[in-house]
């Protein structure tokens, strides 16, 4: 058995788990066995903040249920280019690192501010304020699907770029910084990986209110 993780680094524990290294945790329907491609559709089980890996007809299944036990992780990745996010209200977050994720909870009732590090996704506190107040600035905001998607933001270096993104996808990042970080500043391979992570993000999205990939 895994051993618990500590406070901080709780949220989607089995998620970080898929991703470390970079690499999926399993080639198996998590539901029903069948086998699966590299590139393949996740669930996550609200209740225990867990995600598992699925087959196309188990993710269709659970796919917009909101009371179900399981939720399908949509593949839509959205561009808000007209995202309003000030430097003032940014450092007001208190992050130490510009890049983090944003995710609605269903089980704490709240919304989750989680930033990668060389020790997994950790989180950071997040007041109720801070994020209401971003959400009346941006009702974007408002519409995002509780514990599968989530606000990502890129802040690193002169970058302002904001992505309504998958879980799954916001994981990922997560697992590039945890394969590549060398000594206290992450070194040149990370934040390159970290750029080549958002060319490829940017390719795939669309801007907000396009039409979902499928």
């Amino acid at each position: 058995m895994s051993p618990t993780p500590p406070p901080g680094q709780r949220p989607f524990a089995a998620l970080r788990q898929l991703v470390r290294g970079g690499r999926p945790r399993a080639e198996h329907c998590e539901l029903c066995g069948a086998g699966l491609a590299s590139e393949h559709e996740h669930l996550v089980e609200s209740a225990g903040r867990r995600l598992l890996c699925s087959c196309p007809a188990c993710a269709l299944l659970f796919d917009g249920r909101a009371d179900g036990r399981y939720r399908r992780v949509p593949r839509r990745i959205e561009w808000l280019p007209d995202l309003r996010l000030s430097d003032e209200q940014w450092e007001g977050l208190h992050l130490p690192i510009n890049l983090a994720f944003f995710v609605p909870s269903t089980p704490p009732g709240r919304v989750l501010a989680l930033y990668p590090s060389p020790a997994g996704a950790t989180e950071s506190l997040l007041s109720l304020d801070a994020w209401q107040g971003l959400v009346e600035e941006n009702p974007v905001l408002g519409e995002l699907e509780p514990d599968v998607e989530a606000l990502l933001v890129n802040r690193v270096g002169e970058a302002r770029e904001y992505f309504r993104a998958p879980i799954d996808a916001c994981y990922m990042l997560v697992g590039l910084l945890r394969k590549h970080w060398r000594g206290l500043s992450g070194g040149d391979e990370v934040w390159e990986e970290v750029r080549r992570y958002f060319d490829g993000l940017r390719a795939r999205s669309q801007p907000a209110g396009g039409p979902s990939h499928a």
